[in-house]
């Protein structure tokens, strides 16, 4: 599925560790009743005004330890404060050191919706992610299959949820499309070799129809980079380690979309 690389290293380790929690589907099926109301990501993503997911974000295998994050709670509530439309939770362990913990605080504590940011590579983590509270659920086009990015989409669909698809490459943006992605993630950062190169919204951003939502991901850091994304067709940017490292997340936001 896919070659050796930086990618296929982390879907092993994911692999691994959701393989520890797996049960069968029906269990996670009888948890649903109970499962949070869910808040509406895609409404959050199209308004008139460019809108901002922000990340918390620990630790990445490009870059390392980021920020300590000791009280998750508290940032999200900056972020909320500062004026992010949507908070994005890491929730894979390994190279992330995110938390599954994480996503469920803070989402008890925010009134945002909240997306799972996490490399989903299972049916069962598709079900997890709707009993866990995630409003909107990330697939990544070179994570998986065409058949089983068909199949995730549709069942997070159904259990109401907003999917965020990432791609990376035209012919990623046009499989989006194609399963009839709603909200489509650019981001620029190569996931094979973990390189960075900002030409990636250029050729991919403007190609997208006017009818999706549009992400702009990883590597914006300047009010001039929002511009230039905005300007691009992106109606969303999704800002991580900016924000973890910034010291001061409030202003930075408000900084990042002139406000």
């Amino acid at each position: 599925m896919i070659e050796s690389n930086a990618l296929s290293g982390i879907i092993e380790g994911v692999i691994e560790d959701v393989s520890r929690r797996t049960v069968p589907i029906s269990q996670l099926k009888e948890k649903l009743t109970n499962a949070p109301v869910l808040r509406d990501a895609y409404a959050a993503l199209s308004k008139k005004d460019l809108s901002l997911i922000a990340e918390i974000k620990r630790s990445s295998p490009s870059k390392g330890d980021l920020a300590a994050i000791s009280d998750p709670i508290s940032l999200a509530k900056s972020y909320q404060q500062g004026g992010a439309d949507l908070i994005s939770v890491l929730t894979e362990e390994r190279r992330f050191r995110g938390s599954i913990s994480d996503l469920v605080r803070i989402r008890e504590a925010i009134d945002l919706p909240v997306l799972r940011k996490d490399f989903i590579v299972s049916e069962f983590q598709v079900f997890e992610s709707r009993i866990l509270g995630s409003d909107l659920m990330l697939l990544i086009v070179a994570c998986l299959p065409k058949s089983q990015l068909i199949d995730y989409y549709q069942i997070a669909t159904e259990l109401g949820m907003n999917v965020l698809v990432e791609t990376h490459t035209i012919d990623e943006s046009e499989i989006a499309l194609d399963i009839g992605a709603k909200i489509i993630g650019v981001n620029c950062r190569n996931l094979k070799n973990l390189e960075m190169d900002k030409s990636t919204f250029e050729l991919i951003l403007p190609r997208l129809p006017e009818s999706v939502v549009k992400i702009a991901e990883s590597g914006i850091s300047s009010r001039s980079e929002v511009q230039r994304v905005a300007e691009l067709g992106a109606n969303a940017i999704l800002v991580g380690e900016t924000l973890v490292r910034s010291g001061n997340p409030i202003h930075t936001i408000k900084d990042l979309l002139n406000r």
